[in-house]
This record gives structure tokens, sequence and C-alpha cells, in this order.
């Protein structure tokens, strides 16, 4: 095969994220160039275009893999032909994506569920469009420095990602979206997902002013105002521009209160085209579900009347409301003009369906909007994209068919037969990578009979990464005893609070009695979380209860044969039953945080060393991990969480006529390139 051929392949196959969750045409990516890999931040385009020669191995092996790929997109026997076919096209808003290392558009557990969500809409063959941001800066890369976080906002360069613009009859798409009484344009990317297309609003364009170029500078940055501008750009924006695309959905869900005006746009675009307000209204409603991820009240954006009016009053003008329409919508008591717009309940009312994200957090969610109907749907992981090479080769070896058995939330059956040299085998193989990889960034390696204790996510106060340090002395204890301890997370630049408390976990990671036995790794995101949860061992989570609303990095844990130590919080309460892992203190309610945080303290020791004592029998540990996976695979992976949306919460929205729509430009064709 010539190189120029060669070449053609590997864009095609690139151009494409289908190659990030599967494990050979991974592998190959991978392989092209390691050393550019790395320093090109993981971008197959980047590394493509330095890229003196295809090496001959990958030539060899591209043609297969494109081959696979291409099937996959244009394979018509999905699950979603056969379970759900008259199922329509479902848009999914949301504010972050977690897909892929090199396209920086996430910052946490919101966008890492968002991506898998988006994968395994694919896997299933649904009908499905994703809308969200394209952030300049994305959201900060973690540096340490003196014992203390430091951001770093590096720009992102378009030319570098997975990433082609949206033409329509041969021109870039713009769409304009308002601003107070100016309006700016935007340009739209599309990402490709296998067989799902992520489209991404830009606002950096040369015509537009410095302050609304910056509304997609970055992710969770700036004020309150950059903060509605950047969810009236993904709401109106995002609507604007599904219909300019012709991709109007018979579904919109909207992953969490951000996205709350899109469903307002699309009842405003109704009555442009000669609908009265209420049928807009009813349909809007009937075809709206809304995923809410917060069972904290402070968690819900809120924004007062000066901004919400600043911002959206000449909008809201011209769709003729009353001044106080739009603030009502979002208001608990619509009688309290001081009450703000908050983005949760405005949501909700334009919802047919709302549902938390686990059981016990669709019980808080209940309790704190006082909503009865209010449904959940647990979360999962996308079960290839986390799971390690070895433990999906050992499940293809020993459990034929796992892979299409993800989405019946069955329990697998066969890994009972598994034997402990297989597992051993396995979980030494993913140990070795995590080993390598924190050798590499530390310079520390772990020794190979230590048990690897992981803790891994947002440094937010509630999720409490210093309980391990209330008892020093019985900490060093278990590091005498084999344990080593590994950190890693960022907290939120503004965050006082977390940042304090991520310093604090550095403070003792310098400590000379735990130096080199508890390690905090720095710059966290997918790839170091992806090597994290598949090399431990164990997976330490220590929430103050009912704070999580789900929780998935755990999940990603029992599917490389990890263990989970958790209090009962978020997904956990479903996945524990006492053989596949450990409950941290007592599901109760507690007087005062203090008096929480102290039992939970003594229980977490003492689940420790429980973990500890069962480490040496190593019959017992593999049979939890037999047992973890045989239940959790299935129950935890978003296979199985979309298509319990596709069969209830979708499926639920209203079968009716379309209404007609303003600006369609059904009669036009879009293509995607530069």
């Amino acid at each position: 095969m010539s190189d120029v051929h060669a070449r053609a392949l590997l864009a095609e196959l690139v151009s494409d994220l289908w190659w990030s969750w599967d494990p050979e045409a991974r592998s190959l990516v991978e392989a092209l160039d390691p050393i550019r890999y790395e320093a090109l931040g993981h971008s197959p385009t980047a590394v493509l275009e330095e890229l003196e020669h295809v090496p001959e191995e990958v030539a060899q092996a591209l043609p297969a893999i494109v081959e696979r790929a291409r099937a996959y997109r244009g394979a018509t026997e999905t699950w979603a032909a056969c379970e759900v076919p008259l199922l329509g096209r479902v848009a999914y808003l949301s504010m972050e994506f977690g897909l892929h290392e090199a396209l920086r558009i996430y910052s946490g557990g919101l966008g890492i569920l968002a991506g898998d969500h988006v994968r395994s809409a694919s896997d299933l063959g649904l009908d499905f469009v994703a809308v969200g941001l394209l952030y300049r800066h994305g959201y900060f890369r973690q540096l340490i420095d003196r014992g203390e976080q430091v951001p770093a906002w590096p720009e992102v360069h378009t030319s570098k990602l997975p990433i082609e613009e949206v033409l329509v009859d041969g021109e870039p798409l713009r769409i304009e979206v308002p601003d107070g009484h100016e309006t700016y344009r935007v340009r739209v990317w599309r990402v490709g997902v296998g067989r799902v297309s992520l489209f991404l609003l830009d606002a950096d364009l040369p015509e537009n002013p410095p302050h609304q170029r910056d509304v997609t500078g970055s992710l969770y940055g700036g004020d309150s105002r950059m903060r509605i501008r950047q969810e009236v750009l993904l709401g109106i924006g995002g609507i604007r521009a599904l219909v300019a695309l012709d991709q109007v959905p018979e579904v919109l869900h909207l992953n969490e209160g951000h996205c709350a005006f899109a469903p307002v746009e699309w009842m405003r675009q109704m009555v442009e085209a000669g609908a009265s307000l209420g049928e807009a209204e009813t349909f809007v409603r009937d075809h709206t579900v809304f995923t809410t991820h917060t069972p904290v009240p402070a968690g819900h954006d809120r924004f007062g009347w000066d901004l919400v009016n600043g911002v959206l009053g000449p909008w809201r003008d011209a769709m003729g409301w009353a001044h106080g329409a739009l603030m009502d919508r979002g208001r608990k008591d619509p009688t309290d003009l001081a009450e703000p717009l908050n983005m949760t309940r405005l949501a909700m009312g334009l919802a047919r369906a709302t549902n938390g994200v686990s059981e016990l957090h669709g019980e808080v969610s209940r309790q704190m909007f006082e909503d009865p109907t209010i449904g959940h749907v647990t979360n999962g992981v996308h079960p290839t994209f986390w799971m390690g090479d070895a433990a999906q080769r050992m499940l293809d070896e020993e459990v034929p068919g796992w892979r299409e058995h993800l989405a019946t939330g069955e329990p697998l059956v066969g890994l009972e037969g598994i034997r402990d040299a297989r597992i051993a085998a396995m979980r030494s193989s993913q140990r070795n990578l995590l080993r390598g990889e924190l050798a590499r960034r530390q310079r520390v390696l772990i020794e190979d009979d230590a048990l690897i204790v992981g803790f891994a996510r947002r440094f937010a106060p509630y999720k409490r990464a210093d309980l391990l340090l209330t008892d020093p002395d019985r900490l060093e204890a278990l590091l005498d005893a084999g344990m080593r301890f590994v950190f890693a997370g960022k907290a939120h630049p503004k965050d006082t609070a977390g940042r304090a408390l991520l310093s604090r976990i550095l403070s003792a990671a310098r400590a000379p009695r735990f130096h080199g036995r508890l390690l905090f790794a720095q710059g966290y995101g997918i790839e170091l979380g992806r090597r994290m949860t598949q090399g431990c061992d164990v997976w330490l989570n220590n929430p103050r209860r009912p704070r999580e609303a789900s929780g998935t990095s755990g999940q990603k844990v029992v599917l490389n044969g990890g263990l989970n130590a958790s209090v009962l919080d978020g997904w956990w309460p479903e996945g524990y039953d006492g053989t596949g892992g450990w409950a941290i203190g007592e599901p109760r309610e507690f007087d005062t945080i203090e008096e929480q945080d102290a039992a939970d303290a003594i229980s977490l020791y003492e689940v420790l060393e429980d973990v500890l004592a069962t480490w040496q029998d190593r019959s017992a540990w593999n049979q939890r991990i037999r047992s973890s996976m045989a239940r959790g695979i299935p129950a935890f992976n978003t296979h199985r969480m979309v298509a319990d949306y596709a069969r209830t919460v979708y499926s639920s929205a209203a079968v009716s006529s379309q209404v007609p729509m303003a600006g369609s430009v059904s009669s036009q064709s879009s293509s995607f390139g530069t």
C-alpha cells in the first residue's frame, strides 16, 4: 500500500471518534508515533499532520479496521431497530462532553456521562444527535507548583481536533444568537461519534466583538453573566442549529438545567410558524425530557431579574410575553418577585418527564422539588471505552457473547467459572500499566505486591478527600502493611475550600511518613482516569451522604475487576450486596456534619483494615471480583442506561404530528467539511 493511500485511510479513521472505543483501532492509532502522540495531547489529527510516513505494520492493519468502521456506521440491524423501531430522532443537549482527552470540552462527571451516553446511543443505533459548545480554552489544565494547584488555559487550535465545520448549500453555517439588544453569530462544527453527530457551537468569529467571542472562551469560567450567556447559546443557539440542519427532533433531552432555554426557543419557533402559544407549549412539553444531576440545592443555576432581563429581555419581548413570564416559569412561587429564575425548575416545567441519575438521587430530588413524579435512570459507563484491553480479552475468551448482553441489565453468566490464575493475570497486566504511568509521572514505582487504592474525582468539600487523613497513625499502619493510595482530581479555580482540600492532600503526599506511599497524580482527565480505574485494586469513595447524585468512577472500576469501598451514596446502594465490595458508614441522617464525618472516618479505617485482610487471601479476593463483575458490568453500563431511556423516558414522549417550524431548511443540503 502506498503511503498516500495509507494516509487517506488513517485520515478517514481518525475523523470519527469510533476508533477511541475499539481496542484494535485505538492501539493502532496510539502506535503511529507514541512520542508525538503524547506530546500533541493525544490528538491523532495533529500526529497525522506531522507524520513523515505511515509505519508498515500500521499500513497493513489499516484496511481491515477501516472496513470494520464503515460496516459499523452502515449497519441497519441494530438494537434500536429491533427494540424501539418507532422511536424517532432524539436531540441531546449538554454543556460539556467527555469524549476523548484531545477534545477538552468537559470538566468532570457530567461531561463524562454525556460522552458515554453518546457512545452508547451510537452503539445501540438510536437516531441521535447531540449539541454542545466548542470552548477555545476548554477546561483548565492542572499544574502543581509548591504544593498549590495552578490553572493553565492553553488555547485550542481547531485544526488539531477531530472536527469539521458544517456547511449548508456549500457555505459555512452561521446561527444568530440573542445577547441583550444585540445578536452575534456562531459557527457550527461537527464531531463524528460513530453513528452520532455531535454539533458544537463556536462564537469565536472575527466579526464578533471580543465580549461575544469570549462566550465560548472557557468551560465554567467567568461570572454569572457569562454563565447565562453560555446557557442562552446552548439552549437557543442549539435549537436554531438543529432547525438549520433539518435535525428537528421528536424527543429533546436536556442534560442538566444549563439547557433549559432550549424548549422555550422551540416554543417561540412554533408560535412564529403559526401555532398558538398553548399548542406550542403542549407540544414541547410532550416531546421534552429532562435529567437533573444535582442533589444539592446550591448546585442549581439561578439568575436574578436584572441578569435575565438584560440578556434575554428583547428576545422575551419579541415573543409577546409579559415581563415576568420567563422568570415565573423558573420560580417555585411566581408571586415572589425577588425569587430568581431557577434553571432546573424552568426545565422541569417544560418537560414531560424528569429523572434523577440513581434510585437514591430520585428520592432526594422528589423531596427537594416537592414533586412525586420525578423518576430515576441510574447512570452507567461506556463498557469498551473504559474497560482495559486485558479485561476485554478475558471476557471475550471466558464469557462469549458478553458484549451483546450489556443492554439487558441481567447478570453475566460464566464469570463464576474463570480460574483464579486467569483473573490474576488480567489484574496484573492492568496494574502494571498503572504502575508504569505513575512511575513516569511521579517517579515512584509502587511495589508489585502492594494493594493499590485509588481516589480520583472533583475536589469538592462534600467528597471529603481528606477523610483518610483523620487518623495519621492508623493511616501509617495501613501503609506499613502494604496499602498504597493514589489521589487525583481538580478543584475549580474559584472554589477556595476545594483548593484548600487539595493542598492538604498534596502536603500529606510530601510528608516523610507518607512520602512515596501516598501519591497525588496531577493533570487529572480522561487519560489518567482511564488508567487509574483500570489499574487500581480498590476504589475509595466517601462523600457526605446523600450529596452524590450517582458517581460513575466506581462503575469503571467494576468493568476492570477492581473493587469498591464506598459510602452508600449515589449508585452504590444499588451496586452493593456484600459480596463484591465494602460499605463505609451507615445510611442514616446525622445531627451535624461533624458527627457524620467522625463516624464515617472510624468506619473508613475499619473497612480499609478489612480490605487489607481480605487481600491476603487471594482466592477470597478473586471471588469478590467475580461477583462484582458478574452483577455490576450489565447493571452499570451506558448500553443498559440508554436502553432504559429509549424504552421508557424517550418513548413516553407523545407521538403527534410535527408542528411546522419557522426557518426550516429541509430543502437545503447540509454537509460537513472545511
